[in-house]
């Protein structure tokens, strides 16, 4: 297949990794904005990998022309923060062709809804087919330009969900013979819920805003979860599962899930994350002006408060981290509502109609 990633960091360079090395040919595209690993890989004509796969993946094309990226393009990948959904779909706008498919890999809450709409497609177009994961198939990290590290394959407990669900099976089959462990959600909803970094990273950020501020070098799971930083993720992570089972929709809870994964080994939200296999040595951020608070509260947690009130779910200890992070970011989260049901659609949706999408 011909296969367009968009985002050259470390996840859409290990996508397109790997596969380059399934034989398919690869074109990958990034904003002039982020030039160094698109011009390393341009100029070594693909990318190296190392850790549990490992090797050169070579690339038809690597650039800032996103005509040249998309060209005859089966599959499309969007691969990058949620905050970077919105400019890859208006880089795209009036040139996807019936027939593609395109996932947002991870959706980090409904990405696709939000990909869909900002491209211009109506909910019900169903020219273009559509789908998200619910998390990004690898641990990985750039080494430098032009060569990751990956250190975990998933070998399950990663969901994908086609926009509309009937999709599904044939999206799954369209990407088996890279990801034949990838599962089937019910739905969107099912894959933005499943999204636990929203659940983890603003909480242990904001239990640690001292040591961060402090430039204390430590290390974020390791060393930043305490027993009381657990129970602060489970609480969260309580009201997430209430939302799923409000819309009849199973969600695990996150060891549960970095479990199966093979990034946890423990059933305990204190211990699960000091002691994760998958998590040993990485680091806190430098700042509190990071991606683990404006991503994860701005788009994940906000997305999931909302939800929430429309279905009649509670979440005090979700709006309380909402509320406090925005006080430490002198910023309202909230108010600014980068992504709700309200923004993508589908806010006026009953239950019955959310577990239909």
């Amino acid at each position: 297949m011909n296969i367009t990633i968009l985002g050259a960091g470390a996840g859409g360079s290990v996508t397109a990794f790997d596969y380059a090395c399934h034989g398919h040919a690869v074109r990958l595209f990034d904003f002039p904005e982020f030039p160094e690993n698109i011009e390393a890989i341009a100029n070594q004509g693909g990318i190296y990998a190392e850790g549990v796969i490992s090797g050169f993946g070579p690339v038809v094309y690597a650039g800032h022309d996103i005509d040249k990226a998309l060209k005859g393009a089966d599959l499309i990948y969007v691969v990058g923060p949620a905050f970077s959904t919105i400019p890859f779909a208006e880089a795209c706008i009036g040139k996807l062709k019936a027939g593609q498919t395109v996932i947002i890999s991870p959706g980090s809450c409904a990405g696709s809804l939000e990909f869909k709409q900002a491209v211009g497609l109506a909910l019900d177009d169903n020219s273009v087919r559509f789908a998200e994961t619910h998390t990004l198939q690898y641990a990985v990290r750039l080494l430098e330009a032009g060569r990751v590290h990956v250190f975990l394959k998933l070998k399950a407990g990663n969901l994908l969900a086609a926009l509309p669900s009937r999709d599904t099976t044939d999206i799954l089959q369209m990407i088996a013979d890279v990801y034949p462990a990838i599962e089937p959600a019910h739905n969107v909803i099912q894959t933005s819920l499943q999204n636990a970094n929203p659940i983890i990273h603003p909480a242990v950020s904001l239990s640690n805003a001292a040591r961060i501020e402090g430039a204390d070098n430590f290390l974020f799971y390791e060393e930043g979860v305490s027993d009381a930083v657990g129970r602060l993720i489970e609480a969260a992570d309580r009201e997430r599962i209430a939302i799923g089972e409000r819309l009849g929709i199973s969600v695990l809870s996150d060891p549960e899930i970095g479990i199966r994964q093979g990034y946890m080994l423990e059933n305990d939200y204190g211990l699960a994350y000091r002691k994760a296999p998958g998590f040993i040595g990485i680091p806190a951020q430098a700042q509190l002006d990071h991606r683990y608070i404006h991503e994860d509260v701005g788009y994940g947690l906000v997305f999931m408060s909302e939800l929430a009130k429309q279905i009649g779910v509670e979440t005090p200890t979700i709006d309380a981290i909402i509320q406090l992070t925005s006080v430490l970011m002198n910023r309202d989260y909230a108010t600014e509502a980068l992504r709700t049901p309200k923004t993508l659609g589908i806010a006026g949706l009953s239950v019955e109609e959310l577990g239909n999408l």
